[in-house]
């Protein structure tokens, strides 16, 4: 058998559940600007393919790389981190 890469990894909080089997996951880095060198926020949305529905607002996950599932969703939540405060 050949050995299969690793895969994407991407560790964020969960930012809408209102699709099914579907959320929205908001994943914060930080970069360096290349001139002036302050550390700047960028934050990219990836909706995750959540099975079983039970992920939450709030819910901090980790999601992994996947094959293509539709049109937008190449990722799924691999585990949930820490669940809200608010549930």
């Amino acid at each position: 058998m050949t050995e299969r890469n690793a895969r994407k990894v991407r560790r964020g909080k969960v930012v809408s559940t209102k699709m099914n089997k579907t959320v929205i996951v908001a994943v914060s880095t930080f970069v360096s600007h290349k001139l002036y060198g302050r550390t700047i926020r960028y934050t990219k949305k990836f909706k995750a393919h959540d099975e079983n529905n039970e992920c939450l607002v709030g819910d901090k996950v980790k999601i992994m790389e996947t094959r293509p599932i539709s049109k937008d969703k190449r990722w799924r939540v691999a585990e949930v981190l820490e669940k809200s405060k608010q549930a």
